[in-house]
């Protein structure tokens, strides 16, 4: 087998920001000359280097760039070749300084070339230091670290992002998550039993369409039929009967329930409350829902009791903003953040802009909602699962509870429709919600579950999975 060449990793960053101490940290040696004048690192260094479970790559010490004069004029065009030549970039700045703009349009250039790039904030030597740390988010790096190499500080989470873009040697040891060598053999029952049932597929797809009145939902489903079945006018609340039609799309049959307008309970008299009850029944049929948004309009409070609905169902979602076409000048971004901001039940569900009314993107949400129940169904592999789980935990250690060491032992998927993940643990009490939300997240981006929630539990084993429980 042919072997794969080493992997160069690039340190690259203004004078005096603490390269060359990162390189002899990760060269565990002193042969580049470091001192507090400005530039003193002139020419690249070169060593290779090992890390966790024998992985190898070659890193680089450039020399500083600074404008200043033209020496380092020379030498940042130096520095910026070696990134250009390298296969991962670590960005090093003085967390001791605020950011300022030749900093950040350094770093801009290295975002450029499309490559794993890191933001390395250095010299945060103590907790009290870490505030300025946050200053240095605006940058927009995918993975930013705060760090002291002189200290020998929170480096556990730079060498799980390096460990994420440096392969392992193809014959290495696996590492497992406590003294256990494999997976709970109930994890494993699980997983086959679910696995047999789970043969036949679930083609089948209830899609609520939600939202207040007047927001184009109605005109939406007759888009995505191509005829008149509900009773469309301008009058608010002019749906009164919810109305269930199927059609088929890439193999799945998608039964879009066309539910009334939910408008605020004082002012709901007659049938449209019962309208507003039957929406809530609707709810409880669903897989999926379409929640419809006014993009000419502001998110009301209802639309925050709406999203909040949802979540308490446990339902895959998609957010429609419709009438795009007649909206006022902010950029999609705006809109979106504004709504992200008051809906902040929904963090999961993705968006798509259109016109119910001139049919601009409509075509898209089929496709949209297949791909959403696909995630809403899938099991993840339970070797899978738990690789991801080893990656979290190299990233981010169990924090212990008052002394209490807190061992994760190993996570299973108990549950589709929404996924449902168990954290098998000696402490599932003392495992903090936090830490949970952040192998939730992980999780999510891991293996793509975006429009769908995610629950997840900690358990003891033997414990009961289906207790109320979930984040």
């Amino acid at each position: 087998m042919q072997e794969q060449p080493l992997k160069k990793v690039a340190i690259v960053g203004r004078p005096n920001v603490g390269k060359s101490s990162l390189f002899n940290r990760l060269a565990r040696q002193r042969d580049a000359i470091t001192s507090d004048m400005s530039g003193t690192t002139r020419d690249i260094k070169k060593r290779i280097v090992t890390i966790s479970e024998n992985r190898e790559f070659e890193v680089l010490d450039t020399g500083g760039i600074d404008y200043s004069s033209e020496l380092f004029t020379k030498v940042a065009e130096f520095s910026l070749r070696a990134a250009e030549e390298a296969d991962i970039i670590i960005y090093m700045v003085n967390g001791k300084t605020i950011p300022d703009t030749e900093d950040k349009e350094l770093f801009y250039k290295l975002q450029e070339m499309k490559k794993p790039l890191a933001l390395v904030v250095n010299k945060i030597d103590n907790d009290k230091e870490e505030e300025r740390y946050w200053e240095f988010l605006e940058f927009g790096a995918d993975a930013t670290f705060p760090m002291s190499v002189s200290h020998n500080r929170y480096f556990n989470d730079f060498y799980a992002w390096m460990e994420e873009h440096i392969p392992a040697p193809e014959v290495e040891v696996e590492l497992v998550l406590e003294e256990d060598t494999e997976v709970d053999p109930f994890a494993q029952i699980v997983e086959q039993v679910h696995a047999s049932y789970e043969k036949e597929v679930d083609n089948k797809i209830k899609v609520a369409i939600i939202g207040r009145v007047n927001t184009g939902k109605s005109s939406l489903l007759n888009a995505l039929l191509g005829e008149e079945r509900s009773v469309v006018s301008d009058v608010a609340g002019t749906t009164i009967d919810p109305i269930d039609e199927m059609i088929e799309h890439d193999g799945h049959e998608v039964t879009f329930i066309d539910t009334a307008g939910i408008r605020k309970r004082s002012k709901i008299v007659g049938i449209e409350k019962y309208a507003l009850s039957r929406t809530t029944e609707l709810l409880k049929q669903a897989n999926l829902v379409i929640l419809m948004l006014d993009s000419t309009t502001q998110i009301s409070e209802l639309d925050e009791r709406v999203a909040g609905l949802i979540e308490e169902h446990k339902l895959a979602c998609l957010i429609v903003l419709n009438k795009w076409d007649i909206k006022d000048e902010r950029s999609y971004e705006e809109v979106v953040d504004d709504v992200r901001d008051e809906l902040r039940f929904l963090h999961y569900a993705p968006f798509i802009t259109i016109s119910a009314k001139t049919g601009l993107r409509v075509n898209k949400i089929l496709d949209q909602i297949v791909t959403i129940y696909k995630r809403y169904t899938y099991r993840i592999p339970t070797s899978d699962l738990n690789d991801a789980l080893r990656m979290a935990i190299r990233r981010h250690h169990v924090p212990s509870h008052n002394g209490a060491v807190v061992n994760i032992k190993f996570a299973t998927q108990y549950e589709t429709k929404p996924p449902k993940i168990a954290l098998i643990t000696n402490r599932p009490e003392y495992l903090h919600f936090s830490y949970i939300r952040y192998l939730s997240n992980f999780f999510r981006e891991r293996f793509d579950f975006e429009g769908v929630p995610l629950d997840m539990v900690a358990r003891k084993r033997g414990q009961r999975m289906d207790e109320e429980d979930g984040w």
